[in-house]
């Protein structure tokens, strides 16, 4: 047989979308088959379409024809399996799409595997081609389960149906199973008169990639790679080349054949697709356009006498509604000439549905507060108008790419807005899939567990990778950059394969997840336009689409954007707690140029304030001493890489001390409000169309090309802005110098509608610490309950603002943190390893029938069901039952006595055999603990520390203060205000964080305490690489730090350490010079008992009578430390130390 022309076509290929089975990334397949000029290829990712958009577009860019499949599973009495369907043309991936969706929306949970029944295959078989697949799929597992009739009656069933669409496969990869499945295949196809095909599933493309795919596979399975008894694939499931697979499948030619031909039966794949906009329901019978002209309407009527009135004092009422009923025309006539009116209604229709069920929505976000139709659809709750604000920045009809709203909602009641949706659009809503990643550390961490590493080695060795979200490394650059990856691997060669083998795996897919703020609403019936995925381990009400963010644009669905911000939360908690003490406040309604606000702003005590509360924007906000809220716009919209440079010249201009620099007269107006600086994308615009006549479309136009500086673009874009100008007066060099002078600008300027949406949040943040401190702090811990480094935060911000923290206590505390007469009672949810639900029971029984007695009463009345051994721990180390009995260790060591009493005791009251008198005698008899010992305070502070993540109670560094002032180490403030250079600090480490510099060179960020507050340290490479191993969090040290003044800012100081030793190094150490002085009924024999051991320390005894002194030196140096000292130091007879 002549087949020298022929190519094999490899339709078996899995893509990382088959998730921890498929190795090939698409951009890489793509490479590989433009090098290999592939002519065509089959995409059979496992149970999803995932990846077929993209695969369809990428190959195709290449190409390479793409033929469009996906394995589903069909499930036949106990037997589930998979089968290999393509589709030939748009209907038959329109079937695809239905039975993939189909097969994931019948699952019932998340044990079960996606599946169909095969009467759905039949049904939607229609320009499809059916596989029947190798010995591990549902035909195998007929076959090797001795259902021969049932095989051959099923394939007899499809055969009828299908048609000459059906083949049986015959597959090669040197695995046992494989030979005896092919016989009997052999002799089905001549007796049930099916095809063969020749195919390969195709894992990865270089045969070097086995070992690591065979991990790949244990990751997906959580099996050890060295368990004998779990599936292997062969490390035949590589690329093959043509000549390979000639030479194996060449004693069936009829299988090569119609594997060569294949590609021939297909002329379809998916393609990008314009928008599709949402229908909606037309309840009054009008067009959509006609609905959002008469609800636009409306709103602005009641916006204008609500709001914008009560506003505009300075102008007539009919002079203010003309330029608002202009601007709104205007942009009705963009939206609806744009067909964006059904995108419009539906966001305002789910909006007004959440205010009304009062669930709290934020201001606006993004571009779309530029929008004054939204303003009136109560979509946004900012006036573009009164902020300058530009519509065309969020919709120009010059642009190709559609915008979208993102709206912020309560964290905790945005379920209720997707129930909405559900209720609403029924089947035609979903949120967006997205992918977990075997990132850097993830892939060590998956890769070690499956090679069988120890946890605490693997553990290590991941903490070697930085952890920078703002600059992820990859494992590659980290091992480049970190020396002890090549120390790890010398001293063990398990820690080689670890690292070889996540090399490779890096960057796959490794497992399904959902972008839970994205939804997509196209109308009726989603799950037969587009593939769906249900994600049955999560709890949310909608299905996914299959296609991730990009492939669903390019798929034509329109993205709306419900996303849960915190501050809303916290300020609704706020509110309501407000309410039970009879404050009635609005938020909407406050004061916006309070000047009580302001001056809390200006002192940059903002801890708790939305977007103002880094380090970095307190230093920002307290030099700018805002007065109005346009400056926290400016502010917020400045506090980014790039443009925060122009913050210290905002500041100077604002405040008198520098002349704004407008550039030219011509943009004074459009410059004044922001001194000058060029600081919102608005004002680019707002700058082309007055000077060089632009309209506001193509003025958005240029804002893009200046930002994504195309030199093509931006000379056309110079050219146009010159000439428009000229035609304006002005002068073609006036124009030049202008276009140069914006331009670096407007790669960096900010978004003016985000920034005043968000500043809006900030502002009411800040006016409810400024007149309700207490509630506001209770309801911002209240939701972090699980944010120790928030919390602790916090707890340091009440001690500066002098509120009185109420410690945990099983009678006084609640669940959550509540403020009442001006304390403020920690929340028992906060407690580590407790959980809110099992304590807030406790809380309720409390409520119910009044506070518990004592810790029997306490064992009597708890449910068992609230209590385990993890949630007591906690409960004991915090110290929530002190005031029973202080005796924390002696709670701790009785645990398990304690659950199972508990237990018994819910047990007799379940099967009712206590009687009367036996509950009151278990009440009263005291319950006997199992005998430990009582902890010192360093313990008892330490096992604090880990129940809270932080002190509350006490700081283990104050029993040392004495001993500080001997040695002259001082609080962290105290040493960074004195004049002094250097000095000794004592801090315990709260958090430490290891970065890497733009170099590779690491550093520290570690948190310190002490007894006055929390600072922190940079620890640069020399000092962090010695101290390293020691450096754990709860430990405490003494720091050396040298002080450097910053040249041009006198009020800031950079502070360096040069050494740390850790405290108990410190304080054992021996002194080398003691004075005791003693008065004169002193007890010489103990002195010499206390003093009988030789040692490093020369010691000197004052005796002091009357008005006499005597003065002796030791002969032999004596052991004298800490603790000698604090025994000495408690004898009446011992007037003073001095060391």
């Amino acid at each position: 047989m002549h087949v020298s022309n022929k190519n094999f076509n490899n339709i078996k290929i899995h893509t990382q979308y088959s998730i921890c089975e498929g190795a090939i990334k698409i951009d890489d397949l793509a490479e590989y088959c433009k090098l290999n000029k592939i002519r065509s290829i089959g995409l059979a990712d496992s149970f999803n379409l995932c990846g077929a958009l993209e695969f369809s577009e990428k190959l195709s860019k290449v190409g390479t024809q793409p033929i469009i499949g996906t394995q589903i599973n069909i499930k036949f009495q106990n037997i589930i399996g998979k089968v290999t369907l393509y589709a030939t043309s748009e209907k038959g991936y329109k079937n695809l799409t239905k039975l993939s969706s189909a097969s994931y929306l019948k699952k019932k949970d998340e044990t079960d595997d996606p599946c169909c029944e095969i009467n759905d295959i039949i049904l939607n078989n229609e320009d499809l081609i059916l596989l029947t697949g190798n010995y591990y799929n549902f035909f195998g597992k007929l076959f090797y389960a001795n259902k021969t009739k049932d095989f051959e009656k099923i394939i007899t069933s499809l055969k009828s149906s299908f048609k000459d669409k059906i083949y049986f496969e015959i597959q090669r990869h040197s695995e046992n199973e494989e030979k005896n499945f092919e016989n009997y295949l052999l002799n089905c196809s001549k007796s049930l008169d099916i095809p063969l095909i020749a195919t390969q599933e195709v894992f990865y493309i270089n045969n070097d990639m086995h070992e690591a795919h065979d991990a790949l596979t244990c990751i997906g399975e959580k099996n050890f790679v060295d368990d004998n008894n779990r599936f292997k694939y062969s490390n035949q499931h590589y690329f093959k080349k043509d000549e390979e697979l000639l030479k194996l499948y060449s004693d069936i030619p009829e299988a090569l054949e119609n594997n060569y031909n294949f590609h021939l039966r297909f002329n379809y794949k998916p393609k990008k697709s314009k928008p599709i906009l949402p229908s909606i329901a037309k309840e009054h019978n009008n067009t959509p356009e006609e609905a959002l002209i008469e609800l636009a309407n409306l709103g602005l009527e009641n916006r204008i006498k609500n709001f914008i009135f009560k506003k505009q004092k300075d102008q007539t009422q009919d002079k203010i509604k003309s330029i608002y009923e202009n601007r709104l025309s205007h942009e009705l006539n963009i939206i609806n000439s744009m067909d964006y009116a059904s995108y419009f209604l539906i966001v305002s229709d789910y909006i007004k549905w959440a205010k009304k069920n009062s669930i709290p929505v934020g201001p606006g976000r993004g571009s779309g507060a530029g929008s004054l139709v939204a303003y009136c659809l109560d979509i946004t709750d900012l006036d573009p108008i009164e902020y300058d604000l530009i519509f065309e920045r969020f919709l120009n009809p010059d642009r190709i790419s559609m915008p979208d709203f993102d709206i912020d909602f309560c964290e905790e009641k945005r379920d209720q807005v997707f129930e909405y949706l559900k209720t609403k659009y029924k089947d035609g809503v979903a949120h967006i899939i997205t992918f977990g990643k075997l990132k850097a550390r993830m892939v060590l961490r998956d890769v070690g567990r499956v090679l069988g590493l120890p946890y605490g080695h693997v553990d290590k060795i991941c903490k070697m990778v930085p952890f920078d979200p703002s600059r992820p490394l990859t494992l590659k650059e980290s091992i480049d950059r970190e020396p002890r990856f090549k120390e790890e691997v010398r001293n063990n060669k398990k820690v080689k394969k670890l690292l070889d083998l996540s090399l490779k795996l890096e960057g796959l897919n490794r497992n399904m997840a959902t972008h839970a703020a994205g939804v997509v609403i196209a109308g009726n019936k989603l799950a037969e336009q587009f593939p769906l995925y249900v994600d049955h381990s999560s709890n949310l009400i909608l299905p996914s689409t299959q296609y991730d963010m990009y492939s669903s644009e390019n798929a034509g669905l329109v993205k709306f954007d419900l996303l849960g911000l915190k501050t809303l939360t916290v300020i609704d908690k706020t509110i309501k707690r407000l309410k039970l003490k009879n404050i009635n406040l609005d938020i909407s309604k406050i004061n916006q140029n309070d000047d009580k606000v302001f001056s809390l702003l200006s002192t940059g005590e903002t801890t708790g304030l939305f977007q103002l509360e880094s380090a970095g924007m307190r230093d920002a906000i307290k030099q700018m001493k805002p007065n109005k809220f346009d400056d926290i716009i400016a502010l917020v919209a400045l506090y980014r890489p790039g443009p925060m440079s122009n913050i210290p010249i905002y500041n100077d201009c604002k405040n008198g001390i520098k002349e704004p620099d407008y550039i030219h007269p011509t943009l004074k107006d459009i410059l004044k409000p922001t001194y000058g600086i060029m600081i919102y994308q608005e004002q680019v615009m707002q700058i082309a169309q007055t000077l060089a006549g632009f309209t506001a479309g193509e003025a958005d136009i240029l804002r893009r090309a200046m930002g994504k500086k195309k030199k093509a673009e931006l000379d056309k874009q110079k050219e146009r802005f010159i000439n428009g100008a000229i035609k304006n007066g002005i002068g073609k060099d006036v124009a030049n110098f202008v276009f140069t002078k914006i331009e670096p600008f407007a790669q960096y300027g900010f978004n003016k509608s985000h920034a005043a949406a968000y500043a809006l949040i900030a502002y009411q943040t800040a006016y409810l610490k400024t007149y309700h401190k207490e509630d506001f702090i209770a309801a911002t811990m209240s939701t972090e309950l699980t944010n120790t480094s928030k919390l602790r935060e916090f707890v340091e911000e009440l001690k500066r603002l002098n509120i009185e923290i109420i410690r945990p206590s099983i009678n006084k505390s609640f669940a959550e943190f509540k403020a009442l007469d001006g304390k403020l009672f920690y929340g028992l949810g906060a407690i580590k390893s407790v959980g809110f639900e099992a304590i807030s029971n406790i809380v309720k029984e409390r409520e119910k029938n009044g506070k518990y007695k004592s810790f029997v009463d306490f064992i009597n009345r708890v449910d068992s069901k609230n209590v385990n051994k993890l949630q007591l721990e906690g409960l004991v180390k915090a110290g929530v039952f002190d005031e029973f009995d202080k005796d924390r260790n002696k709670i701790l060591n009785s645990i398990p006595k304690i659950i199972q009493q508990i237990k018994n005791i819910n047990d007799d009251k379940e099967n009712h055999q206590s009687s009367l008198f036996d509950s009151q005698d278990i009440t009263h008899k005291e319950f006997e603990f199992l005998p430990s010992k009582y902890w010192k305070q360093k313990e008892l502070l330490t096992e604090e520390f880990k129940a809270l993540g932080f002190y509350l109670s006490d700081h283990p560094l104050n029993e040392y203060e004495e001993v500080f002032n001997q040695l002259e180490i001082l609080p962290y403030n105290q040493f960074y205000e004195n004049e002094k250079n250097e000095g000794l600090v004592a801090g315990t480490i709260m958090s430490i964080q290891e970065k890497k510099s733009a170099k590779g060179t690491p550093y520290g960020i570690v948190k310190f305490s002490d007894k006055k507050g929390e600072f922190e340290l940079f620890l640069f490479a020399e000092i962090l690489v010695a101290n390293r191993d020691k450096l754990k969090e709860s430990e405490s040290f003494v720091l050396t730090l040298q002080k450097d003044k910053i040249i041009g800012d006198t009020s800031k100081k950079r502070i360096n350490v040069r050494k740390i030793l850790s405290l108990d190094e410190v304080i054992n150490k021996p002194y080398s010079k003691v004075t005791i002085e003693l008065k004169n009924d002193y007890n010489l024999e103990e002195i010499q008992n206390f003093l009988s051991v030789n040692g490093e320390t020369e010691v000197n005894l004052v005796i002091k009578d009357k008005n006499k002194q005597a003065c002796f030196s030791l002969q032999n140096n004596r052991k004298f430390d800490l603790k000698l000292l604090k025994v000495l130091k408690a004898k009446e007879y011992v007037e003073k130390i001095t060391v």
